[in-house]
């Protein structure tokens, strides 16, 4: 896949538009909602954010010292290692797995025409060395993408690859008729055999140990849109986009494995994406990550189109009403520690993923790490995650500054209380609890000192530039 290309074309493209002009909060025409789209039910019940360990930064890296991604891959040995630190460093604070990405070849070398191996590594390969530590592998692909021969039969059906492909009819739902798909070839959803075809991606992952998988690309393939690079392909038109997601709920929800939903439009206030998916990305890639990505770029803007927000925290913000138990989950995108200029950055990065009910998706790498693993691993923070706990902020407007104050409540009752500084100097925050529909006097534990403050009913707080103060009370 030529993700690393796109991505500096991409980066390239922003850089010359500096700050658009164009930003406008995500309303949308009529013509993107969809009425009566068939609910998958289960979906999201019970379904908590994944944490876990990605390759991208070791991609990226690569990259950045010019590798070409035709040539880019870890060995057997390479992913011994990665395999034995992230079971040894991650894997006692709850991280379980981890997660291929773009960049390196996806290959498909047998009969199934689906993706098979990693680079030079066999995938099954990768999942029985993560079994082996107790560690379960996900894996970077997309079930509309089509990686085999165009003979391959579909099994169950006498269709065959070939028959997935765009066939020249039903030409006025494309968004760009005239225009050819950059890197990807697709499953066209309303094609005969594509709901088979994607239903037997997913029984190939299952049967090979994976129950996670990160999709990309998604705004692509509905309208060929990207708003930083402009027209990318045909556009197979929102029914079809919609169609595919069903597809896709259904037959990972049979299957049992989470869908992690990237580069997504979100038209129509995420009307598909939050009913199909496990989880959303809503931040533009974390690409050289630090301060720039987690709050400052084009702070406070949003955009009609992907991507809609370009840092974590207006990302969290603005799509807050949608998150929450038993729903979609947002997605900040990896995180990279060794990017970060400050330990109250580092503190603020994951603070935020967490206070947001996100994922925690680590990747800085074991020679980058340095001693930033201790952000990584608080064990009183990260029972956000195993309790399944999602905040909000006290407002979702990206201009008013009480969206740095988020708070939720845990499955025992106690609550949750985050105080961002997205500032450049100290700032200094009054929250009364009342404000936020907590009534009395509550015991206030600090959740990074590790230590208790007393009983009160209000909380008043120094916070240095870009830090954070997570507290527990009960």
């Amino acid at each position: 896949m030529k993700k690393t290309i796109l991505f500096s074309m991409a980066m390239a493209v922003a850089s010359l538009l500096g700050s658009c002009a164009d930003d406008v909060e995500m309303k949308y025409p009529p013509t993107h909602e969809l009425s009566n789209l068939p609910v998958v039910e289960g979906i999201h019940d019970g379904v908590k954010a994944p944490m876990y360990w990605s390759v991208y930064e070791y991609c990226m890296m690569q990259n950045a010292a010019g590798v070409n991604n035709n040539d880019m891959d870890l060995t057997s040995d390479q992913w011994d290692e990665i395999v034995d630190w992230v079971a040894t460093e991650l894997k006692p604070h709850g991280y379980d797995m981890i997660c291929t990405d773009g960049f390196i070849p996806m290959l498909a070398k047998d009969e199934s025409g689906y993706m098979t191996h990693y680079g030079s590594q066999a995938l099954k390969d990768i999942v029985e060395k993560c079994k082996a530590k107790g560690l379960k592998l996900g894996v970077y692909d997309n079930p509309l993408w089509i990686h085999g021969p165009k003979e391959t039969k579909i099994e169950g059906t006498d269709y065959t690859f070939a028959d997935l492909f765009y066939n020249g009819k039903n030409k006025d739902k494309l968004s760009h008729p005239t225009a050819k798909d950059m890197s990807f070839s697709w499953a066209v959803a309303e094609n005969p055999g594509c709901r088979e075809y994607i239903d037997g991606f997913f029984k190939h992952y299952k049967e090979m140990g994976v129950e996670f998988i990160r999709m990309d690309f998604l705004s692509w393939y509905e309208d060929g849109q990207d708003r930083n690079i402009g027209v990318t392909g045909r556009g197979y038109g929102r029914e079809n986009y919609a169609l595919a997601m069903r597809y896709i709920a259904e037959s990972a929800k049979k299957y049992g494995i989470f869908t992690s939903l990237v580069m997504p439009h979100l038209y129509a206030d995420a009307q598909v994406e939050s009913l199909y998916g496990n989880m959303v990305r809503i931040v533009a890639d974390t690409g050289t990550g630090g301060w720039w990505h987690c709050s400052a770029q084009d702070k406070g803007k949003s955009y009609r189109t992907w991507p809609n927000c370009m840092n974590m925290f207006d990302g969290f913000t603005y799509w807050s009403h949608i998150s929450g138990r038993n729903k979609v989950i947002l997605d900040g995108d990896f995180i990279r520690l060794n990017t970060f200029d400050t330990d109250a950055e580092k503190q603020t990065v994951v603070s935020l993923q967490l206070m947001a009910g996100g994922p925690v998706a680590a990747s800085d790498q074991k020679s980058t790490i340095k001693d930033d693993m201790i952000y990584y691993t608080n064990d009183e923070l990260l029972a956000l995650n195993k309790d399944g706990f999602v905040g909000k902020p006290l407002s979702d407007q990206l201009n008013d500054s009480n969206n740095e104050i988020w708070y939720g409540q845990m499955t025992n009752g106690d609550y949750v209380l985050g105080i961002f500084n997205r500032n450049e100097s100290t700032k200094t925050t009054t929250v009364n609890f009342s404000d936020l529909g907590i009534q009395g006097e509550k015991q206030i534990r600090d959740l990074w000192t590790h230590t208790d403050e007393g009983k009160a009913s209000s909380i008043t707080v120094n916070i240095r530039a870009h830090g954070c103060k997570i507290v527990k009370l009960n």
